[in-house]
């Protein structure tokens, strides 16, 4: 698409914040739903939006899994994309705002280019800005908050394909510059981007769900010609990158909890040789809901037990777990690498707990009275 020509008006003075009236369609539509639900616009491709996680932080001092896994302080993590409504796939499990649910969309090239710095800039303003009404919440830890308004983490995913903008090395670098460890969530059909990055994210995350072309088609709904070849040929180049590096297999119980999955990941796994792997299930929110029924989510200690069967076949090692999050960690290292201060410790312990499940899962057949006993011993 050639770029489009208009004169955006900045709202309050703020160069990153534009009046979305100014949009031509159909992105002044696009954005409109966005901001109703919470997103905040910056410039004119990018995004932010408050984790539930940040609430969560500050509110009742739970904290996402990457702080279990990662060490990343939940209340001081930016998340954001640059790429709010391109995306190379239509995800049947995308629980975000896909342009194809609302109209007739084959956009698969942003048609502006902000600066990373006008993009860095307004994603840590968006950050304190979505956080100003925490001043006054009764619950509020104060320390925290505080702390939250010098954030020191980007995960540069949210919605859409980051790797559609074409300066994503700059941004990389641009928040390293100020002292903001990165994240980069990725589906992985841009290897021309990854391998000409100017500086590599703090880590990258590959995201996956199929385990052939077939699959693929079916399920990630690529809006591309050879989508699938390009996702396999980032695998192929993933063992050069010197950031740690997750290749995170979402489950859906309908689609992809099966041997043949298994069998296909683990030949990947040994392509791309991840430091780490997530077993994720998949979360009945969102768009997704229209798609996908609640039973596609997958209940942990199935997910646990799915895991484990993958560590077999693979000689990665279970290494960790959260059970809010559904969400299991496989490694070949003994230890995770922490990016951040968040959680210390926290990996031991949940690893311990995970260990006790599967011990009890080897001495009771029913997954059912398995739970049930966790939930009462108050371990799961």
């Amino acid at each position: 698409m050639a770029t489009l020509e208009f004169k955006p008006r900045t709202v309050r003075g703020k160069r990153w914040k534009l009046r979305i009236d100014d949009f031509p369609e159909p992105y002044r539509t696009l954005y409109k739903i966005l901001e109703r639900q919470g997103y905040i616009i910056i410039g004119r491709h990018s995004v932010y939006k408050k984790c539930h996680w940040t609430h969560a932080a500050i509110v009742e001092r739970r904290f996402c899994y990457k702080c279990t896994f990662y060490g990343i302080e939940s209340h001081r993590d930016i998340q954001m994309s640059p790429s709010a409504l391109w995306c190379w796939n239509a995800c049947l499990h995308c629980w975000r705002l896909r342009p194809t649910d609302t109209m007739k969309w084959d956009d698969t090239k942003i048609p502006w280019v902000d600066d990373p710095d006008l993009i860095v800039e307004g994603s840590i303003e968006a950050h304190r800005e979505a956080l100003m009404g925490y001043r006054g919440h009764p619950r509020a830890d104060k320390k925290l908050l505080e702390e939250a308004m010098n954030p020191v983490h980007a995960a540069i995913s949210l919605t859409g394909e980051p790797t559609l903008y074409p300066r994503l090395g700059e941004l990389i670098e641009e928040y390293h510059r100020r002292g903001i460890t990165t994240f980069l969530v990725t589906r992985g059909v841009r290897p021309d981007v990854l391998a000409n990055l100017e500086e590599e994210p703090s880590q990258l995350y590959i995201s996956i769900e199929a385990w052939d072309k077939k699959s693929y088609e079916y399920f990630d709904k690529p809006l591309v010609p050879r989508a699938w070849e390009l996702t396999m040929k980032t695998l192929e180049m993933l063992p050069s990158f010197s950031s740690p590096t997750v290749i995170r297999f979402t489950i859906v119980r309908s689609f992809n909890m099966h041997e043949q999955a298994l069998k296909a990941w683990a030949k990947m796994v040994e392509i791309a040789q991840p430091t780490y792997i997530e077993f994720k299930s998949y979360m009945h929110v969102g768009a997704a809901r229209q798609r996908l029924k609640s039973s596609d989510m997958v209940k942990h200690l199935e997910l646990l037990r799915f895991a484990k069967k993958f560590a077999d076949m693979t000689g990665y090692e279970l290494l960790s777990q959260q059970v809010e999050s559904r969400v299991v960690l496989l490694s070949r290292i003994s230890r995770p690498i922490m990016i951040g201060r968040g959680c210390p410790g926290e990996w031991l312990r949940q690893k311990k707990i995970m260990e006790e499940m599967l011990e009890n899962m080897r001495a009771r057949e029913g997954l059912d009275e398995t739970e049930y006993r966790m939930v009462l011993q108050q371990k799961i």
